[in-house]
Order: C-alpha cells, then structure tokens, then sequence
C-alpha cells in the first residue's frame, strides 16, 4: 500500500473524478461507492496511509440520496444500566412487525431514529442541556400519535407517562472525544451514481477537505434536525445507537473546509 502525503491524496482524487463514470467494483454491495473509491486509492477500509493517518477518515456517500451517513456508534451513559436492552426495550418497546414469523412471539422492538428539532410520533426527542453538558434522551406522552395509543396504555402499564427517569444522555466531553476520534479531520467525497444494464457506475464529483471537528456546530446539528441518533434494538439483540447525519451537512459540522 502506497503511502501518500494529504497533497498526493488529494492529486489522486482530481484524477479520480478527472476519470469520469467507473464500474462498481464490488458488485452487490451497498457500500460500493466507498469500497470501489478505497479500490482506486489501492488503500484498505478506510486506512488512509498518511502521516497521522489515525486523525482522518475518508467519507463518500452518493448525490442525492436521501439515506444518512453514521458519524459514530456510541451508547448512551451511564453505559453500565446498558439503557437500550435494558429500559428501553423492555418498558417502552412494542411488538416485533416479524413476531410469530421470523422470530418468536413475543419479540419486542425498539427502533427509533429521533432529533432535537421535534419529538417523534412515540414521543421521544433528543434535549441539549447546556447547564449539565449533555444530550439527553426525553420523551413527552402528550406528543405520541393517536396510532399508538394502544403501545401508549401499554407503556402506562409498564412504567407509567412521565419523562425517563433516569434519563438517558452523552456528556459533551464523551461525545467530542468520541467524534475527535473517527471525525476530527477528513476527506468528503460525493459522487454521482447511475446504472447501465443493470450495473452500478460512480462518478467522484466532489471533493472536500474538512479539518478541526467542532463540539459546538455538532450540537447545533442536532437542535437543527440535521444530525439523529438512531436506536436499533430488538429482544435478544442490540444492533447498537448511532449518530446518524442528514445529507450535505458534513462540512456544517467543521472549522476549516477546502473545495479540491
């Protein structure tokens, strides 16, 4: 694997996109505009072989999609009540949509993606308490949808309709230490897709560099709505809680950006 200084990488990536369209070269993948990006580089997952290759991180995603981009899987604290298996799902979880079928009768599910710009049709938001420094995890029963008020008695039952107590959150210092990690400097590229005869072609048509991570413009991404955390649990299985990212707002959350 060749090494490269961050000038030679981004010379690579203009004659990348000077390339035109290139073939998916990982047939059937959903992350082939990474990998097929990674295959042209000569470069393993994400192992940018630069100097202090641990402070960046290569990030593509395809124009005009609608899907996000996870910044991070990180549980919410204190990670010893292991919340999500635990609270979550047992107390304020609902059926399966595949009990009796894929999985067993009584499979609960508890897969919610939330944001700080309003709460969800179950009631839940994501609260930024400035006092405290944290991001925290409410939820308000007078916001759930009149279509759950089944789930809604059945949570009364469980564990009553006030807030989370206690509430789940992320410290700011954990989550700027968490992102300092995967996102403090990077290199962003989007690329247009198109299909012939049934295959997948990529065209690396913008190139950002995005240096200085900021704590600040990360939390005003989540007051914005731009930035989510997703929940993903079911009975037996925690897929795990991600901050999740909105289309084109990467270079929001960053202090120095350079068009290449």
């Amino acid at each position: 694997m060749k090494p490269f200084t961050k000038d030679e990488l981004k010379s690579k990536l203009v004659e990348i996109r000077g390339m035109g369209f290139v073939p998916n070269s990982r047939q059937g993948n959903h992350g082939g505009v990474g990998n097929t990006l990674e295959d042209l580089l000569g470069i393993e997952e994400n192992n940018l072989p630069i100097p202090n290759a641990s402070e960046w991180e290569l990030k593509c995603q395809r124009l005009g999609t609608s899907s996000l981009t996870t910044l991070f899987h990180v549980e919410p604290s204190p990670t010893a009540m292991k919340f999500v298996p635990l609270e979550l799902l047992p107390l304020y979880g609902w059926k399966h949509t595949k009990a009796g079928s894929v999985y067993p009768k009584n499979e609960m599910s508890f897969r919610q993606t939330i944001h700080g710009l309003g709460r969800s049709d179950r009631g839940f938001q994501v609260v930024i308490d400035e006092n405290q420094q944290k991001v925290l995890v409410s939820f308000n029963a007078i916001s759930v949808s009149e279509k759950h008020s089944a789930w809604l008695r059945s949570v009364e039952q469980r564990v009553g309709l006030g807030e989370l107590e206690p509430q789940p959150y992320w410290g700011f210092n954990d989550l700027f230490h968490k992102a300092g990690t995967k996102l403090l400097n990077c290199f962003y590229v989007q690329a247009q897709v198109k299909r012939i005869d049934g295959r997948e072609f990529y065209h690396y048509i913008n190139i950002l560099m995005l240096k200085g991570f900021s704590l600040e413009k990360f939390l005003v991404g989540i007051k914005q709505g731009h930035i989510l955390v997703d929940f993903d649990a079911r009975t037996g299985h925690n897929h795990g809680t991600k901050f999740r990212l909105r289309q084109n707002h990467f270079p929001d959350l960053y202090d120095y950006v350079e068009t290449i």
